[in-house]
């Protein structure tokens, strides 16, 4: 026996709730034969009548007012579904494991969470907290669905797109020398000890700094090589050497230490949205539309 599918339950609602078929096609737009064809086959895929004739038109029987209340509910249930689905489909709606680094979260959480409430208030959001060297991890196994990276990823089956940039500086104790000047030049390093960060898929050459140094001439060997700015700057106030930060990490700053431009020259390290490649979502677009708003904002 065939289980009736919604459209003939659409049919027999609007029968039961016209008591007439010729009204219950009309609305329908649909002729009245069909209709009654579809009603005829519904009865007989249940094994009762629906309805009877009387004076006053097609009255429901009980074993169609118990389809009846059935009915209502699954064609609720279905419409809710399919709206569910066209919203998850827009982007108006679904669910974002957002990963941030720490150093970035000051910088970028309040304003990013206020205008993804705004812009996206029925998407359920997440946050992830997440450093240089498990952020890889954590988006190839979807962990998380985004993440805000400094410096961007770059690795194969990673879709990445810039969405700020923040400013070079150089972190150095207070009580040093270079604390004492308002801009540094990158020559005056040439030897010093550098804590450095960890590499993008170890390759040192792909470092913004590594690069930067390399431009300008400037050997800085690296002292201790950490997973977090945070880290950087404790080794920094530590004694252990000097770090070459982006501006956001003045948010962590520690007693201590002091952060200083560099002089004549501009250098600077790109925040990125980064995400799979493979994943095919509508969110990707409004999220995006968000973290650059975020990151405008003063």
């Amino acid at each position: 026996m065939a289980t009736p599918d919604l459209r003939s339950l659409r049919y027999f609602v609007a029968v039961a709730e016209e008591r007439s078929v010729g009204k219950a096609a009309r609305r329908l737009n649909m002729a009245q034969p069909p209709l009654s064809v579809h009603i005829k086959n519904l009865e007989a895929a249940i094994g009762a009548p629906l309805f009877r004739r009387a004076a006053r038109g097609m009255e429901i029987t009980d074993a169609g007012n118990a389809l009846f209340q059935r009915a209502k509910e699954a064609l609720l249930l279905a419409n809710e579904g399919f709206d569910a689905a066209r919203a998850v489909g827009s982007g108006s709606r679904g669910r974002l494991a957002v990963g941030t680094m720490v150093v970035l979260s000051y910088l970028v959480l309040p304003r990013l969470e206020n205008e993804l409430r705004l812009r996206l208030p029925d998407v359920e959001i997440q946050y992830v907290e997440l450093n240089a060297v498990n952020n890889v991890e954590a988006i190839t196994d979807s962990d998380v669905s985004v993440a805000i990276c400094i410096p961007p990823i770059a690795q194969p089956g990673i879709a990445i797109e810039r969405i700020g940039t923040q400013p070079l500086l150089l972190a150095v104790r207070s009580d040093s020398p270079l604390a004492r000047m308002s801009s540094i030049p990158l020559a005056r390093l040439s030897g010093m000890p550098l804590i450095g960060l960890p590499v993008p898929e170890g390759d040192i050459d792909k470092s913004v700094v590594t690069s930067m140094l390399r431009r300008h001439e400037v050997n800085m060997p690296i002292a201790l090589r950490v997973e977090t700015m945070v880290s950087a700057l404790a080794l920094v106030l530590a004694g252990k050497g000097v770090a070459i930060l982006p501006a956001c990490a003045q948010i962590g700053r520690p007693p201590g230490v002091v952060f200083r431009p560099f002089r004549g020259i501009d250098a600077t390290m790109d925040i990125a949205a980064c995400w799979r490649s493979d994943w095919d979502s509508p969110l990707i677009k409004p999220f995006l539309a968000c973290a650059r708003a975020a990151l405008r904002q003063p």
